[in-house]
């Protein structure tokens, strides 16, 4: 495993001892497991992000060729 130096403010230092502390785990740990959860949801796309809601919402399968629906938008 590599090793990186990592500056931080004292403030965030002792949230992380307290957070290692907590969880029983090595402060390297505590930032191992959030640099991965922030590597993962750069992974995820849009359509990811929102994929529990996507056909929950009613209204018009096409808007492009139901003009009703459209009337006053953009006026």
């Amino acid at each position: 495993m590599k090793t990186i130096t990592v500056k931080i403010p004292e403030s965030l230092e002792r949230e992380l001892e307290n957070l290692a502390r907590k969880r029983h785990v090595s402060r390297s740990a505590v930032l191992r497991e959030a640099l991965n959860g922030l590597a993962g949801q750069q992974k995820r796309s849009a359509a990811d992000l929102a994929a529990e809601l996507v056909g929950t919402l009613r209204g018009a399968p096409n808007l492009s060729t139901a003009t009703k629906h459209m009337r006053g938008y953009g006026e």
